[in-house]
């Protein structure tokens, strides 16, 4: 999934849930339900979001929402892949972004056409 953020070291909730097309509600429940999804909390409260907490939210989303993982399975899924090791897991998550990036691109080239 390839997402438009602009390049910045913290976004806001409201970026975050734009940029995957659902409510804030839906990413405060996924950081109450995942422990690797934990962003920080400035002086108001407000959650600040690191390019590390959106890797986590992408890998959540592909697995709830594109592949239909149950929130157990997900969670379930993560933990068996921390098991693995990050060079596993790292890798394919890597391979995915590129092809993704590259679909993006072709059908950008298509509909110049």
């Amino acid at each position: 999934m390839h997402l438009n953020l602009p390049d910045k070291l913290y976004y806001k909730i409201g970026e975050i849930a734009k940029a995957f097309n659902v409510k804030t509600s839906l990413i405060r429940y996924w950081e109450k339900e995942f422990k690797t999804l934990h962003p920080k909390k400035n002086k108001n409260g407000s959650r600040l979001f690191t390019k590390k907490d959106v890797e986590s939210l992408k890998h959540i989303y592909h697995l709830v929402k594109e592949k239909g993982f149950t929130l157990e399975g997900a969670k379930q899924k993560i933990k068996d892949e921390r098991k693995l090791g990050p060079e596993q897991t790292s890798g394919n998550q890597s391979v995915i972004s590129r092809l993704e990036m590259i679909k993006n691109e072709l059908i950008q080239i298509k509909n110049q056409l």
